[in-house]
Formats: C-alpha cells, sequence, structure tokens
C-alpha cells in the first residue's frame, strides 16, 4: 500500500487527508481514506496597545509594553501543535502541504529537522480556505488518484 497525505494547516487548526492505495489490483483493499481535524491549544495572538508619548515631548520615544514570556509560550505551542501533526503525516510516502498565511511556512520549517520526512514533501501551495470535499479533492487530484 502506498499513502499520500495531504494536510491543510493555519494556527487554529488543521486537516490531514490520508489516502491508501493498493499498489497491486489483486491486493484485497483497493483504498482506503481518512480525513482528521486537529485543533490547536495555541493563544490568539494579543496585539498591545501601542504604547503612549507624553504631553510633554509629543515626537519623542514611544513607550511600548512588551511581553516576551507570551510570545515565547505562544512559540512553545505552536512547536507542540507542529510535532504533532507531523506525527499523523509520518507513515506517508507522498506529503502536499497547503494552507494561508505563515503556519504552513513554519510547520515546513519544523519538518525540515527531519531529513528523511523532509524528503517526502512533494508540494507547499497557499491556499485560502477549504472544505473537507474541496481538500479531499485536491489531494485526489494532485496525487492523480481518480
Amino acid at each position: 500500500m502506498k499513502k499520500f497525505a495531504g494536510i491543510w494547516v493555519d494556527h487554529k487548526k488543521a486537516y490531514i487527508v490520508t489516502i491508501a492505495k493498493a499498489e497491486h489490483k489483486h491486493e484485497k483493499q483497493q483504498e482506503a481514506e481518512t480525513t482528521t481535524r486537529i485543533v490547536s491549544d495555541v493563544e490568539r495572538l494579543v496585539r498591545l496597545s501601542g504604547g503612549s508619548r507624553t504631553r510633554k515631548t509629543p515626537w519623542g520615544p514611544q513607550e511600548v509594553a512588551v511581553d516576551g514570556k507570551m510570545e515565547d509560550r505562544r512559540k512553545q505551542q505552536l512547536k507542540k501543535y507542529y510535532r504533532e501533526l507531523i506525527k499523523t503525516i509520518q507513515q506517508a510516502d507522498k506529503t502536499l502541504i497547503m494552507g494561508p498565511g505563515e503556519a504552513k511556512k513554519e510547520f515546513i520549517k519544523e519538518i525540515e529537522k527531519s531529513k528523511a520526512l523532509a524528503q517526502k514533501i512533494v508540494k507547499v501551495e497557499a491556499q485560502d480556505k477549504m472544505t473537507e470535499r474541496q481538500m479531499i479533492a485536491r489531494v485526489r487530484s494532485f496525487f492523480e488518484l481518480g
């Protein structure tokens, strides 16, 4: 059986479409398809106010509140989320990664830490919101599975 995976990922959730296809026609089970949804525990990015200036120096330096701890915690949560996603696609022979924004790029960086897994990534493409059926259809057409 050859396994193909397609994953649509953003910071809030990911959908993993896995299709296992028999290599030989005489095998009993021709094809198995699963779709899994994983919701991340990543906290929302909270923007702090833009800072303030004193009345005495309206063009002076701004006092900006930066919370490094919140940013570090969010990075750790994202790393944990990406590792969880990697576990779901490790068994695939070929993988297509899709999604909007930065999440897919961050996910690729995490995958590239494992050379064996990085070689299985066939393509990374920008895709906005998709329905489950659209994701399945995209994976099927990309890997030419009918």
